[in-house]
């Protein structure tokens, strides 16, 4: 029933999926975080909101402006399935907010299949991605996914290469003049975001064990099938397909290398994950192959999250 409900784009299915976005980030604020009642913490909660909403239709638009996806809205549902296996996101302003720009990012880098102002995509994609370093440091290595786009596609003119070292300065400058100026506390912030921590002693706590034990088999299924059908799929939408999985690889290298390690750091890979997902559910021929995947995936979700209340 999940499925056939999401398997056309409507009015009507924005509308369920924004109320339920909006639910269960109001459920978690008021029952699973730390609560506030100054206006600040409001108005950052507010925005944090905003972002989440802000970054479902970044999503819908990637997959219908570069034909990834049929007209329906599974994308946007898998990523809020997704986000629920997590959380702990919702309270997470850094990680909201570099996600969101890592999103900008592979908007630009997506859409360079159509060799329409390749420069002017790769340097945007750069300066989004280097904007994200500056909420979560190891979003930076998301830069990878921008040197990949070029040799996939405008590779043989040099100035190319040279555009993501042009976004990275104008990036720092923007940087320490804001920093310099308006907030100095974020030059520390960056600073404790660089080192490397492979570690994995933060699974002591049993509710975030259970929660990736079911979010990885979800993953390892999506991420199989997306894989071997590759070869199967539009030779024209194939270097894209390729793209969202080695984004889908880069956010898992960020939460491997990622200090102060957490599940919600898993975020960055909820996107490339939720575009895999509703490319292979939509072209599933078996109705009831399309109700069951759905239908797991969001009972896993909802109890996840329950379980972390």
């Amino acid at each position: 029933m999940i499925a056939s409900l999401f398997r056309k784009s409507t009015p009507f299915n924005y509308t369920v999926l924004i109320a339920l976005v909006a639910f269960f980030y109001l459920i978690f604020q008021f029952s699973g975080s730390e609560r506030t009642n100054d206006v600040a913490g409001l108005i950052e909660k507010a925005f944090l909101l905003g972002l989440v909403f802000s970054s479902l239709f970044i999503l819908n638009f990637i997959v219908k402006k570069n034909g990834l996806s049929r007209d329906n809205s599974y994308a946007i549902l898998f990523f809020f399935l997704f986000l629920l296996f997590f959380p702990s996101v919702f309270d997470n302003f850094n990680l909201c907010v570099s996600n969101f720009f890592v999103l900008l990012a592979l908007r630009r880098l997506v859409s360079l299949q159509s060799l329409k102002a390749p420069k002017e995509k790769i340097f945007d994609a750069s300066l989004w991605i280097f904007l994200a370093a500056l909420f979560h440091f190891w979003a930076i290595l998301f830069i990878v996914l921008v040197f990949i786009s070029i040799l996939f596609h405008v590779s043989r003119d040099y100035r190319n290469w040279i555009l993501p070292f042009i976004a990275f300065a104008s990036a720092a400058v923007v940087f320490f003049l804001f920093a310099f100026i308006v907030d100095e506390t974020r030059i520390d912030f960056v600073s404790a975001n660089i080192p490397i921590d492979v570690s994995i002693d933060y699974f002591t706590d049993s509710k975030q064990n259970l929660a990736l034990s079911m979010y990885a088999p979800v993953v390892a299924y999506f991420v199989f099938i997306m894989v071997t059908t590759l070869p199967n799929r539009p030779l024209i939408l194939q270097s894209s397909y390729k793209k969202i999985i080695l984004a889908f690889v880069v956010g898992v290298a960020v939460f491997i290398v990622s200090p102060f390690k957490s599940n919600e750091v898993l975020v960055f890979t909820l996107a490339p994950l939720a575009i895999m997902a509703s490319t292979i559910v939509e072209t599933t021929s078996s109705e009831l192959k399309r109700e069951i995947t759905v239908g797991v995936t969001a009972v896993l979700a909802i109890v996840s999250f329950f379980m972390q209340l």
